[in-house]
């Protein structure tokens, strides 16, 4: 679904911007995908600052003037605009850029003078028709900002991913209602400008058959169409449209035709509802007949394609032939053309089931069988239409001849469904008041009244098809109130008396520790090479080369430190609390649970004081073990006493050995440092109590991280490749160095993956007043591996930025 921002912006008046619109969309309604700016061809045009202004000496009509652009130089421009004052800012087109309309500037000198490129006028920004001078702004963005950054101008098309059961969506109707809801701000269609006193007749309501003044309108395929409306239009003019229907017809990429197609198309993606208009003196009788096709039928659709019809399909005719396919297309000989005076203009609802299947057939894809396989709102056809004869009338002249047809059931009661506050509770597990739940539903049309209790009665909108029970309404006032404000953790539904495993509140202990001493948990599959000889073969293995349980964590963490080598990563800190399988006597293995650390690389962060640091060596993971220890086991007697081989210490407890701390052999570079690993074999021990007089209770996990406020957070590693360069900078004395990294880290984007200073100098080549600092940046891409061009070009835009806005510039010697 192609929607405007400006187009939406009519029918709600909320103040965001379309990245803001962006948000609020995807996080209560649905998937924005993209949001595709519409004025690229404005891409190259800037704010520029006219600093001087003085007559051409060679024109009595010309200046000579020096621009600000941002580029840290004024350009020498000359104008012919008699506006242009020195102090203000107008759009500027640098030497190289193209305007609108193809023109490539270039450098060039005007009776004498140099012009680095042209201040624009609106005429010549396809702002408007006015080119009697520059077009002065009203800003206050700085000389160099992108002009489409600068000025709102142009629309902005959101590409949004609506699902099969949302078709309310598929209409700016149906979006802005939604984004009313969230915003609480009101919603209506604009007035139509010399359509609001057009009078249109109550429809005449016949089941199967009524006349249109005089033309007669059958319904024979009451199955493939539940409800045709239809009404005679006499003395329309056909021509272009107004600029307001070209615009945003423009804006949801469809093609304007003429200002009667375009006024249908328009409705369309207005209103989410497809019509079609018949040129009434190509319709033989003239009569309107809704049956299905004769068998080898044929019809010549409007993109020119003589198509062969089934039986099966549904078709509008005459009283001779096939005018139009149901609910796809409509026929090439009944179109209006620059010849038509009266139309016959029809608004239906058909069976979704039959127009996907005649769309199949044909190989025929529409923006109306789009909506209509969806399913429309039939109860809202009598709206569809009268403001359709309102529009039609307002751009292409023309009055209602006669009564319009109203053929066909009529529409279904609306579907009404009982809904429980207190199960309402239950499955958000939040208490949401009935008065809250009452606002959320009403605020995009549902109908709500209080019942006996906590109980409400819901009646859904006829655009909401997809509501049938209890539990469709729960999820709409989840999406209403906000995703966020449920809680992310998981929590029982009723609260019970059984402590937390013990296992489970040592494993928390294990990780608070090993995660405050900076290492990353990860959780790997529990699979290794392994041989028949002391390891546990897997019945029916993911994979041959790794079909056995390992015996030791540190097998899988010694395999994610080769993976992280293989992608460049010397310093590594990894830890997983996680079980080990050992062949038993029995038909199960041995299973234990076990803590695992792994540590390589330097001690500590690089540091402008220390840009080298020291690596990990044995005694550092000493600690670590110890560390790990103590908080598995913070009442028993911890040990550590020297073993031989790659051994190094064994961890004992309480007299009984439990773990070691070694030196891993692993595939690693030769500028990787040595890796440590320190493992650990956890026991079963007592919960732990908080105890007040006369009193004790257990202490849940989830308790302990919401006193603590600890959040782990789960990333997977990048498998993408980084792409690093140095930027030595020329910073004056008194300007600290957070200043400058605030504006690099804003201005590297969210590729900038991380950014250290290592180095300060004063001395030779740095001028008084200053020292030079130099930072390290690493870019990274989470999808794909970052070109070398894109690299340059951030790293020009930070230097412009730095000296925009700080002054502070590259050092060169």
């Amino acid at each position: 679904m192609n929607a405007s921002y400006n187009w939406l912006r009519a029918l709600v008046p909320f103040d965001l911007s379309p990245e803001e619109l962006r948000e609020v969309i995807t996080a209560h309604t649905a998937t924005v995908d993209e949001l595709v700016p519409l004025r690229e061809d404005l891409k190259d045009v800037v704010v520029g600052r006219v600093v001087e202004a003085a007559p051409h000496p060679n024109s009595d009509h010309l200046w000579v003037t020096k621009v600000d652009a941002g580029t840290g130089e004024l350009l020498d421009v000359v104008c012919g605009a008699p506006n242009v004052r020195a102090g203000h800012t107008y759009p500027f087109a640098p030497t190289g850029s193209t305007l609108p309309g193809g023109l490539k500037l270039e450098k060039r000198k005007i009776r004498g003078a140099i012009s680095n490129g042209m201040l624009c006028s609106a005429r010549e920004l396809g702002l408007g028709e006015d080119h009697s001078g520059i077009l002065e702004l009203d800003t206050d963005a700085a000389p160099g900002t992108p002009f489409l950054e600068a000025m709102p101008v142009g629309d902005t098309r959101l590409v949004i991913d609506v699902t099969p059961n949302r078709p309310d969506l598929l209409s700016h109707l149906g979006l802005a209602r939604e984004i009313a809801a969230v915003t609480e701000e009101d919603f209506a269609l604009p007035a139509i400008s010399g359509g609001e006193t057009v009078a249109v007749p109550e429809p005449a309501w016949g089941e199967r058959s009524a006349r249109a003044n005089g033309v007669p309108v059958e319904l024979v395929d009451a199955e493939g169409c539940p409800r045709y409306m239809g009404v005679v239009i006499r003395g329309v003019r056909i021509g272009p449209s107004p600029n307001w229907i070209v615009e945003r017809l423009l804006a949801v990429g469809s093609r304007p035709i003429n200002n009667i197609v375009d006024a249908t198309n328009y409705l369309l993606h207005e209103l989410g509802q497809p019509m079609h208009a018949f040129d009434l003196s190509k319709l033989a009788g003239p009569a309107v007949s809704i049956r299905r096709a004769a068998r080898g039928e044929t019809i010549t659709t409007l993109d020119g394609v003589v198509r062969t019809l089934d039986p099966a399909m549904t078709v509008i005719a005459d009283a001779k032939r096939a005018q139009a396919v149901a609910g796809v297309m409509g026929g090439q000989e009944s179109e209006v053309t620059e010849q038509t005076t009266d139309i016959f203009l029809e608004v239906a609802a058909f069976t979704p089931a039959n127009v996907r299947r005649t769309r199949r057939q044909l190989g025929l894809s529409t923006d109306a069988s789009y909506r209509f396989e969806r399913g429309i709102d039939v109860h809202a056809l009598s709206q569809a239409l009268e403001r359709a004869v309102r529009l039609i009338i307002a751009v292409a002249g023309g009055t209602v001849d006669g009564t319009p047809v109203d053929l066909g059931r009529r529409p279904l009661d609306r579907t009404v469904v009982p809904l429980r506050i207190e199960r309402v509770t239950q499955l958000l597990g939040e208490l949401i008041p009935m008065v809250e739940v009452t606002r959320l539903l009403e605020s995009v049309g549902f109908s709500v009244q209080a019942a006996a209790g906590d109980l409400l009665v819901v009646t859904a909108p006829g655009w909401r098809p997809d509501v049938h029970i209890e539990a469709d309404l729960i999820e709409e006032v989840a999406r209403l109130k906000g995703y966020d404000f449920f809680p992310d953790e998981l929590r029982p539904f009723r609260a019970g008396s059984v402590p937390d495993s013990p296992d489970a509140l040592l494993a928390r202990r294990v990780r608070e520790a090993l995660v405050g001493e900076g290492l990353l948990e990860t959780r790997p599959m529990p699979f290794v090479a392994g041989s028949e000889d002391g390891y546990v073969r897997v019945a029916n293995p993911l994979a041959e080369n790794e079909a056995y349980l390992r015996r030791s964590l540190l097998e899988t963490l010694a395999r994610r430190a080769e993976y992280n080598f293989s992608h460049m990563q010397r310093d590594v800190r990894l830890f997983e609390v996680g079980a080990v399988f050992a062949p038993a006597d029995g038909a199960l293995p041995r299973e234990e649970l076990h803590a695992a650390a792994l540590i390589t690389g330097h001690r500590r962060p690089p540091h402008w004081t220390e840009p080298t640091p020291p690596d990990v060596d044995a005694w550092d993971a000493k600690g670590l073990g110890e560390t790990l220890a103590h908080a598995a086991f913070p009442t028993a007697k911890v040990e550590t006493r020297p073993a031989c081989g790659d051994v190094l210490w064994d961890i004992v407890i309480d007299g009984e050995a439990r773990g070691a701390v070694r030196q891993l052999s692993v595939d690693s570079p030769i500028w990787a440092a040595p890796v440590f690993g320190i493992e650990l074999r956890l026991d079963v021990v007592v919960s732990a109590v908080i105890a007040a007089p006369g009193t004790a209770r257990y202490v849940s996990s989830a308790e302990r991280s919401a006193e603590a406020g600890h959040h782990l957070r789960y990333r997977p590693l990048p498998v993408t490749p980084s792409a690093e360069f140095d930027l030595a900078l020329l910073v004056p004395v008194d300007m600290p160095a957070e200043r400058v990294e605030n504006v690099m880290r804003q201005g590297g984007g969210e590729l900038l993956e991380r950014l250290v200073l290592f180095d300060e100098y004063r001395g030779e080549h740095v001028p008084e007043g200053f020292r030079s600092l130099a930072w390290r940046l690493t870019f990274r891409h989470p999808e794909r591996t970052l070109r070398d061009k894109e690299i340059a070009g951030r790293r020009e835009k930070l230097l412009r930025t730095l000296e925009g806005e700080l002054g502070v510039r590259q050092r060169t010697s």
